[in-house]
């Protein structure tokens, strides 16, 4: 790194700072509004600046989050804001952050791994960070899909409501589907309200946000939030529905949710960003092509503590099996390791056994949130087989993970 560049945490003061360096990488611009709902998020004690002789020239911090794994909810490091002023790059600046947030993130012992969206792929697998999940990318024809579905219609009714306005209504159905849906992310705090908040520099010519609560005999079953983006064309109207986020349990509320969507008056289309590659409406509709799918990456994964990240999730099937695994940045996380995996607990441990398969810790955390298989990852070469016993979809789950926010 360069000598006239010294890494410390962050403080209070430096919020400003932070953010015009976010506004130089990210290319945007925060009004007062968004500094302050910014700075209520801002955890200085987990953020380190780049200080060049008073000034602050580099930033990343580490949110306090929890993230839904196979079979558990864990605490992770939640990585974002990662970024360099152009007048500093190319002087190791991110790489000494990342190193010693790594760092300080095993020592404390919270958290058994990291995760972030990376805006350069290139960037984060040097550091230990796998491709843990994709995307799905739906630009549908809303009026060349009949959904069908095969669960009864469920008992209750749609209610429109104003999101800053339903939040506690929202929260509940949140947190009442989090713990099974594999790359959800906790919401304390002032996170709710980030998620809901409506600013029009994020609407890119749309309305503002609308919302759609799906209420049962027992409460709210199921939301839906979007905007509309209006046009006309020369065949009449042509607007186009761009959902932000859709939760729902049950089957049956789920597709009255996307029935609501798709029937959406002078609409012709209908965008969702975050939807799973085994997104249920690809199975409800009588014309999956016109979903119009499309696939982007979305979270990564670095194991921090490998033997607790892998003893925390679940597994499907038991196995068991002896890794080699290699760690540049954290050593105490390189050797050989017999991963033990039961019904209902798993136990990792080192070992001298002869290892059955080997791969560097990018590798680990690709696989850990199930979608991405080891048998994928040693066909590209990314995984060595030493032995017959290759347990090939080891961490495979029920579901893909689905990643609906970014943080």
């Amino acid at each position: 790194m360069d000598d006239s560049v010294r890494l410390r945490q962050a403080t209070a003061d430096d919020h400003s700072a932070i953010v015009g360096i976010e506004g130089y990488v990210f290319h945007h611009d925060l009004d007062d509004e968004a500094r302050e709902l910014d700075r209520r998020l801002f955890e200085p004690e987990r953020s380190l600046v780049a200080d060049d002789d008073g000034t602050v020239v580099g930033h990343t911090t580490a949110l306090t989050r929890d993230l839904t794994v196979p079979g558990a909810v864990l605490p992770a490091a939640h990585v974002t804001g990662v970024g360099v002023l152009p007048t500093h790059r190319r002087r190791g600046l991110l790489t000494a952050m990342m190193h010693r947030q790594l760092t300080e993130i095993a020592e404390a012992g919270r958290e058994s791994l990291a995760v972030l969206w990376a805006s350069e792929t290139t960037i984060y697998p040097r550091f230990g960070y796998g491709p843990a999940a994709t995307r799905l990318q739906l630009n549908a024809m809303t009026r060349e899909v009949r959904i069908t579905p095969a669960a009864p219609a469920p008992r209750g009714r749609l209610r429109l409501v104003e999101p800053a306005e339903a939040v506690e209504e929202l929260k509940k159905v949140y947190e009442r589907a989090r713990p099974r849906r594999i790359g959800w992310s906790s919401r304390p705090g002032a996170w709710w309200d980030r998620r809901v908040w409506d600013p029009s520099a994020w609407r890119d010519g749309a309305t503002t946000r609308k919302g759609v609560l799906f209420e049962g005999p027992d409460g709210p079953e199921g939301y839906a939030m979007w905007r509309i983006k209006d046009d006309w064309d020369d065949w009449g109207p042509n607007a186009q529905v761009r959902v932000t986020e859709i939760v729902a349990d049950d089957p049956g509320v789920y597709a009255e949710l996307w029935r609501f969507l798709f029937g959406i008056d002078l609409a012709r289309s209908a965008t969702y960003d975050f939807a799973a590659l085994d997104e249920p409406l690809q199975y409800l509709v009588d014309e999956p092509r016109r979903l119009g799918r499309g696939y982007g990456d979305a979270l990564w994964i670095r194991l921090v503590d490998l033997p607790a990240a892998l003893e925390a999730r679940r597994y499907l099937t038991p196995f068991d099996v002896v890794i080699e695994v290699t760690d540049p940045l954290i050593t105490s996380n390189s050797g050989r390791w017999r991963l033990t995996a039961g019904a209902d607990k798993a136990t990792c441990v080192r070992t001298t056994d002869p290892a059955d398969l080997a791969c560097s810790i990018t590798e680990l955390g690709a696989v850990y949130l199930g979608g991405t298989t080891l048998g994928g990852l040693h066909a590209a070469g990314r995984v060595q087989r030493l032995s017959g016993n290759f347990p090939a979809q080891a961490f495979a789950w029920e579901r893909l993970p689905n990643p609906i926010e970014v943080f």
